[in-house]
């Protein structure tokens, strides 16, 4: 069968044929219909993350698939392939078939698109953890999700506007103006209007993936006593904080730890399948073949993918 190999940190990874997996006792043989292609796949082909697989090995935290053997799922069943180890201290999805631990395997309560099981997870989660849990959003809330064309951001607008708020969504680039999520008001973040939001504060809630130095800067759209969740920083790791000020602000800055909330995240994964399932919900994805993945991987890190990469196999 074809997988897709990482032969050394910091390279390309590569198309190679290799041997079929054997189902060990208790694991789950599973045919891979889509792979994820993340952010957290190129951290650890970097060769700078925690975790470091044996080389060479086959990339992929994330796929969903069909069982062709195990112990308590029927074959056929429709899964999605998360942990475990999954291409962190294993093998992982971007191969045609995997042979996985039982702890990797959830059974999904409602069919999806192949390319939407293998991706939905981590963007809708997140969203429901962020706002809900974090923020504790109430209905009529004015919402900025910065970072809202992104697929954590676009999940963030979705199920904001679901529970009731004003949304508006954030971007950097023109051509992603259109990727914001019917519903919302979609600004760019150089539009002459938000220079004036620092002094307006027309904001209860700020929810912002990208992180970055502008960070501080950005939680003043918020009005006192609001609150400022922080979900990501691929725009820069670190931030600084004007303390006086800040305090003067009177804004909450709550962070999204995802790690620690994986246990929440399971317990609402049945209801995120069912909105996907029934189109209230939507996360984008963009699909390539197994060929495309390293072409797809280097667009990731430009920013030229529009919602999540994913493998069809």
């Amino acid at each position: 069968m074809q997988a897709l190999r990482i032969h050394d940190w910091g390279q390309a990874p590569v198309v190679e044929d290799v041997a079929e997996p054997t189902r060990q006792e208790g694991e789950v043989l599973v045919q891979v219909q889509a792979a994820a292609l993340a952010h957290l796949d190129r951290t650890v082909a970097s060769g700078s993350f925690g975790m470091r697989p044996q080389l060479p090995y086959t990339g992929g935290v994330e796929g969903s698939g069909v069982v062709l053997e195990a112990d308590d799922i029927p074959s056929g069943a429709q899964v999605m392939l998360r942990g475990g180890g999954l291409g962190l201290m294993r093998d992982g999805t971007w191969q045609e078939r995997v042979s996985v631990s039982r702890k990797a395997v959830s059974l999904l309560n409602q069919e999806l698109p192949p390319a939407v099981a293998a991706t939905f997870f981590v963007p809708t989660t997140t969203a429901a953890v962020a706002l809900h849990d974090v923020a504790a959003l109430g209905a009529g809330e004015r919402v900025a999700v910065v970072g809202a064309a992104g697929a954590v951001g676009a999940s963030v607008v979705q199920q904001a506007l679901l529970a009731g708020a004003e949304v508006v969504g954030l971007v950097s680039q023109a051509e992603q103006l259109a990727d914001v999520p019917k519903g919302a008001e979609a600004v760019r973040l150089d539009d002459e209007r938000v220079a004036s939001w620092e002094t307006e504060r027309p904001f209860s809630l700020l929810v912002d993936t990208l992180g970055g130095d502008g960070l501080s800067r950005r939680s003043t759209w918020v009005r006192a006593g609001g609150r400022a969740v922080v979900i990501g920083y691929v725009a820069g790791a670190s931030t600084s904080l004007d303390l006086p000020n800040w305090l003067l602000s009177d804004v909450a800055l709550l962070p999204v730890n995802m790690i620690r909330q994986e246990r929440r995240a399971r317990e609402l994964m049945p209801d995120m399948v069912e909105r996907l399932a029934s189109g209230e919900l939507e996360v984008r994805v963009e699909t390539v073949s197994l060929a495309d993945a390293a072409d797809a991987l280097d667009r990731m890190a430009r920013g030229r993918i529009r919602g999540r990469a994913v493998v069809l196999f």
